[in-house]
C-alpha cells in the first residue's frame, strides 16, 4: 500500500486562540471611547473592588462586607477593622465615581447624538429673531 502525500494546503493555517485574543485586545481602540475606557481602566477599578470585596467577605463575613462596602456599617465596628478600611472607602468613593463617570459619559453621547445643528447656526437665528421688526401691519379697515 501506498500512501499519497497529502494536497498542499490553500493558505496559512488558521490563528491559533493565543492570536485570536491578542488581535481581540488589540483591536480594543476601535470601541467607542466609553468602551475603551471600560475595558482599560475600568476593569482595573472594578478589579481592585470586586478583590476587596472577596477579601472581606472571607476576612470579615460576607453581610458585614457588604454592610461595609455600602456605608451601613463603620469599619471600626467589624472584627478586622485594617482590612474594611479599605473596602470603605472604595464604596464610598471609587464605586459612585465608576457609575458617575459611566452615566455622564452615556448623558454626554446621547445630547451629541440627537445634536443636529451647530451652536452658531442657532445663536444666529436667535439673534435674527431678536432684531426689532417694522411697524405692524395697518388692519385696512376703514370705520
Amino acid at each position: 500500500m501506498s500512501s499519497a502525500p497529502a494536497p498542499p494546503s490553500g493558505g496559512p493555517p488558521p490563528p491559533g486562540r493565543r492570536h485570536r485574543l491578542r488581535a481581540r485586545w488589540a483591536d480594543r481602540h476601535a470601541l467607542p471611547p466609553f468602551g475603551f475606557w471600560l475595558l482599560s481602566k475600568g476593569a482595573v477599578v472594578l478589579a481592585v473592588c470586586a478583590g476587596l470585596y472577596v477579601l472581606n467577605g472571607f476576612m470579615i463575613g460576607w453581610a458585614d462586607a457588604y454592610d461595609v462596602m455600602t456605608g451601613i456599617t463603620s469599619p471600626a465596628a467589624v472584627r478586622i477593622p485594617w482590612c474594611a478600611w479599605p473596602l470603605s472607602v472604595t464604596g464610598w468613593a471609587a464605586i459612585p465615581a465608576v457609575i458617575g463617570a459611566a452615566a455622564g459619559y452615556v448623558i454626554t453621547e446621547q445630547i451629541q447624538a440627537h445634536r443636529t445643528r451647530e451652536l452658531s447656526d442657532v445663536l444666529d437665528e436667535l439673534r435674527r429673531l431678536a432684531e426689532p421688526s417694522g411697524p405692524p401691519p395697518s388692519s385696512g379697515g376703514n370705520s
